[in-house]
């Protein structure tokens, strides 16, 4: 059986709200076509605080404040129960506030692109030189340091995008070309927040595992967001962008595209990487997407909620060969949605998780948690898309009941003990299954689970190629003492011991 560890694993959030005011796409669209809607008047007046964002359970669950189980017998609506006390940090990331985030994307600019008034750069360089995770070297990078007069003059006469702190302008994002629309402002700002995220969880990842960045060897990126220009639109490469900001100096990279699947598929890439010596190590990460804020806070605003689509999601994922010490990834059970698969949930069920299964003699009972599309229903029921992660498991139950795995009776019960609450925010691709990476490790490392499934899904209609959906899925299990196939991830005396037995073999047979 091939295998390979997960090693570690961070989770971090950027909450970003006055960002998605402006520039999440629902209200941008709302802007730019209708100007100064009601409902725009209306938004600022249901946005959530910093404070209550980082009391808010599932926040806290998705940075390791606190744990699954705790979410789990967290008091619900989770909006009407903060939690006080809560820390900005938890065990796998933390919650960034916007002014430091704004300071951190002028740190992953290198073109000039981020201009941040003087007293306003000052003061969030301070405040990120206070976080654990940001050095010297990565506070140093931030330039474009300016007067008032001179942002306010580039986003009046050049096309450039203001950013806000406090209702007030403190910077802007200039424009990087006249006429390439992969080079405007807005999609540099996108592709700004994505890159500092994906460092930002970057960092948190090598203190959680105590890498050093020249010990990483390959990134691999898989956000929904596309670098690049008009010869090259979505060329890439957020991945070794990422890693040099990092000061990942032997890493190379790239990135993988497939929306809402892209992570999953991503880990898979990466773990076939390693599983075949290729690569040493390999980091998995993701930054959060920028037009995803608000994107369903119209509903919220009509029916009077707290709009909570605020925050960036990111993470990264460290895979190493499996020595035995990690929870692995299982690279012989391996979920594809195929081009024969089609749309409907039963197939997709059927293609992503019983196939793989009973490829291998597995049985639906003999996964812990399946974690698919974890998307927070407080967010989508509002909105009338339902809880997708409850609706994934049902779906789940109804198909390990027709292949006779558990009786009908038993569906409820099977729901409550193999799902997981969805706590992700509608970030994409963020809530495809990763975000339970780590809350399943560390149950199979305390011996409380034994394997978890773990799915992603993406519809591949949104690009306008293909009306077909598109998913993965992989499991997580204790290791079985060492389990890549691969001759690089073993030493030259286990090499040499195995090519002796070979020819000892070999002469045996020529004797005979």
């Amino acid at each position: 059986m091939s295998s390979v560890g997960i090693k570690g694993y961070s989770y971090c959030l950027n909450h970003v709200p006055e960002m998605g005011l402006r520039y999440g796409s629902t209200p941008f669209v709302e802007h730019e076509t209708k100007g100064e809607t009601e409902f725009l008047q209306n938004l600022p007046k249901h946005a959530q605080t910093y404070e209550k964002a980082t009391q808010y359970a599932p926040n806290q669950v998705y940075i390791g404040g606190i744990s699954y189980e705790e979410f789990e017998n967290a008091k619900t609506p989770w909006i009407e129960n903060y939690l006080p006390g809560a820390s900005r940090y938890g065990k796998y990331g933390e919650i960034m506030p916007e002014d430091e985030f704004l300071g951190l994307m002028a740190m992953c600019d290198v073109f000039d692109l981020i201009w941040l008034e003087k007293g306003f750069a000052g003061d969030v360089k301070a405040k990120l030189l206070k976080n654990p995770v940001i050095t010297e070297a990565i506070a140093s990078k931030m330039k474009g340091e300016h007067e008032l007069p001179d942002i306010e003059a580039e986003v009046k006469n050049k096309k450039a995008k203001p950013l806000f702190h406090d209702g007030g302008l403190v910077g802007c994002v200039r424009n990087g070309h006249e006429i390439d629309d992969c080079l405007f402002a807005y999609v540099l700002m996108e592709n700004l927040a994505c890159k500092a995220g994906g460092v930002l969880a970057l960092l948190h990842l090598m203190k959680n595992t105590g890498m050093k960045p020249e010990e990483i060897d390959f990134v691999i990126e898989c956000s929904e967001e596309g670098a690049g220009d008009m010869n090259q639109r979505a060329g890439g490469n957020f991945a070794k962008a990422v890693a040099e900001t990092a000061g990942c100096i032997n890493a190379s990279g790239f990135d993988v595209r497939n929306f809402c699947a892209g992570p999953v598929n991503a880990v898979i890439s990466g773990a076939s990487l390693v599983a075949a010596g290729a690569r040493k190590n390999c980091v998995v990460l993701a930054g959060g997407a920028l037009p995803k804020l608000y994107m369903n806070a119209r509903d919220h605003v009509k029916k009077g909620l707290t709009a909570l689509e605020d925050c960036l999601g990111n993470f990264a994922v460290l895979l190493v060969p499996d020595d035995g010490t990690n929870p692995v990834i299982r690279l012989d059970a391996l979920g594809k949605h195929t081009v024969g698969t089609g749309a409907a949930p039963q197939a997709v069920t059927t293609s992503l998780i019983y196939e793989p299964l009973s490829a291998q003699g597995l049985s639906f009972k003999d996964v812990d948690k399946f974690a698919a599309e974890l998307q927070n229903p407080e967010i989508t029921l509002p909105a009338g898309a339902g809880d997708v992660p409850h609706a994934n498991i049902k779906m789940t139950a109804a198909l390990a009941v027709m292949k006779k795995a558990i009786e009908k009776s038993d569906m409820d019960a099977f729901i409550k003990k193999h799902g997981v609450l969805g706590f992700a925010h509608t970030q994409g691709h963020i809530p495809s299954g990763v975000p339970f990476i780590g809350a399943a490790c560390e149950a199979i490392r305390a011996g409380t689970m034994k394997r978890a499934m773990i799915i992603g899904k993406g519809s591949l209609f949104l690009a306008r190629l293909t009306n077909l959906a598109d998913g993965a899925s992989f499991l997580i299990e204790p290791s079985q003492g060492g389990g890549v196939s691969s001759s690089a991830s073993l030493s030259k005396e286990d090499v040499k011991a195995m090519v002796m037995e070979a020819l000892s073999e070999m002469a045996c047979k020529l004797k005979t």
